[in-house]
């Protein structure tokens, strides 16, 4: 695969943000994010972020009130214990933001805005500080009301994804190809690891270590003290995050406009995949989803499909537009946030049948 794979989901990622500044309109066309508490959904589009009641589709409230161009938001909302949703402007005004997800209001006097670049990637929160990556390649401390705390950490490179934890090192991804894993209380590396390819998606925590996909159509397995090697090769690029259920380990790749990506299934014990035929219509950007003894799929093509655990494929539809983000569960529900379509939500029964669709009013 050649870089033009790359420039066309960094164009479609960023590039339609910047067009939309200037629209005003409440639906844009951006890679939404997605999150739930399971009583709301909430979606990240453009210019607002909306709290959506997952059992009604509707509407609850809405951040900001009005269209502010230095404000966008396509990142994933991140629920806090205490009840805070926070989330990064990919704007020229760089906030990063705390709500109160009950009402939509802001929690802090005033947001951080003490990065240089775009907030893209969902911040980590362990304990009672919160680490977020930014574009400009530094990791910020903050704590739960918005301060910082320590010195910010460079890593280099755009930083994408959310970090994850094993409870005593971080490790978080880089597009310049690199993994860094830092000690949690002292901030210091431990080591980076070159991956040979960028990697857009968040690391997975196993045991002993984390699972990470990259554009080196490849996934490695990486030990806390700096190990790694590849596990599985892919044939194309990774861009989602792994999902690990139980031995198993899950993911897929690009794949190419007129091929589509793969879905794969690797046997963690005996390091055998489980099928290897699996390609839904279209290339596949966001990570699977597991519910039970199913695997749900969205691709680029707008398929929203379900597997089980042999491959097969239980049920498919199409819900409209382009699928680059995730699906989540939502109680009872399947939530799907396209690109490009007629709207912002939607919730599938686990059945695949349509509950609602949610448009945003002007």
């Amino acid at each position: 695969m050649n870089t033009k794979r790359l420039t066309l989901f960094i164009l479609l990622a960023l590039g339609a943000l910047f067009l939309s500044a200037c629209s005003g309109q409440p639906l844009v066309n951006t890679w939404p994010g997605l999150a739930t508490d399971g009583e709301r959904a909430y979606v990240s589009s453009g210019s607002f972020i909306y709290a959506v009641d997952v059992q009604t589709g509707r509407e609850v409230w809405r951040y900001p009130a009005e269209a502010d161009s230095k404000q966008l938001f396509f990142a994933t909302p991140v629920l806090t214990e205490d009840g805070q949703l926070l989330i990064g402007s990919e704007g020229s005004n760089h906030a990063f933001v705390s709500l109160d997800a009950e009402t939509g209001k802001e929690n802090w006097s005033a947001p951080f805005t003490g990065a240089k670049g775009k907030w893209v990637a969902p911040p980590l929160v362990f304990g009672d500080t919160i680490y977020a990556p930014n574009t400009d390649g530094f990791l910020y401390i903050l704590n739960m009301n918005g301060r910082e705390i320590a010195d910010p950490v460079e890593l280099g490179g755009a930083l994408w994804s959310a970090p994850v934890t094993d409870g005593t090192l971080i490790y978080i991804t880089s597009l310049d190809h690199q993994v860094h894993i830092l000690n949690l209380t002292t901030l210091t590396f431990v080591d980076s690891i070159d991956l040979g390819g960028a990697a857009p998606g968040s690391p997975t925590v196993g045991a002993g270590g984390v699972f990470v996909g990259s554009f080196a159509s490849a996934i490695e397995f990486i030990t806390p003290n700096g190990g790694h090697e590849v596990i599985a090769q892919t044939d194309h690029w990774v861009w989602g995050a792994p999902v690990l259920d139980g031995e198993t380990l899950y993911f897929a790749d690009l794949g190419y406009a007129d091929v589509g990506g793969k879905v794969y299934s690797l046997d963690l014990a005996t390091n055998r995949q489980n099928w290897d035929n699996v390609r839904p219509d279209g290339p596949i950007v966001a990570s699977p989803l597991i519910v039970d003894e199913q695997i749900y799929i969205v691709t680029e093509n707008g398929a929203f499909l379900a597997l089980d655990r042999d491959g097969r494929i239980v049920w498919e539809k199409t819900p409209g537009g382009k699928i680059y983000t995730a699906p989540v569960l939502s109680g009872e529900f399947l939530l799907v946030a396209p690109y490009q379509a007629e709207f912002a939500l939607a919730a599938y029964d686990l059945d695949g049948k349509q509950a609602w669709t949610f448009t945003p009013q002007k």
